[in-house]
């Protein structure tokens, strides 16, 4: 089985503003790229199982095929800086992508 980090160069999060995640996945070929995309891999129930979220908590996944990646971005489920919130930068949120395997 093949692990997602084998496949890519960059897996990282930010925010997108205050109250939302943007996860990057950027893989080193097209054909990886494609591959993952034509299986769905990277899908809203995956997501939400590796998030602990809702469906609605999704804003979009979008594949773009001029970088070979795939953007995710999600709800944060506390706003960046408000009080109990542990990553002002969203920086730390990729790390349940780690764990995919293809």
């Amino acid at each position: 089985m093949t692990k997602l980090v084998d496949i890519t160069n960059i897996i990282r999060s930010k925010n997108s503003g205050p109250y939302e995640l943007t996860m990057d996945i950027m893989f080193k070929t097209l054909e990886d790229y494609e591959n993952v995309c034509s299986n769905k891999i990277i899908n809203e129930k995956l997501i939400c199982e590796l998030y602990k979220i809702s469906k609605e908590d999704i804003i979009n996944i979008i594949e773009f095929k001029p970088a070979n990646a795939i953007k995710i971005t999600i709800k944060r489920p506390i706003a960046s800086g408000d009080l109990g919130e542990t990553d002002v930068y969203g920086a730390q949120q990729h790390a349940p992508l780690l764990s995919i395997e293809l």
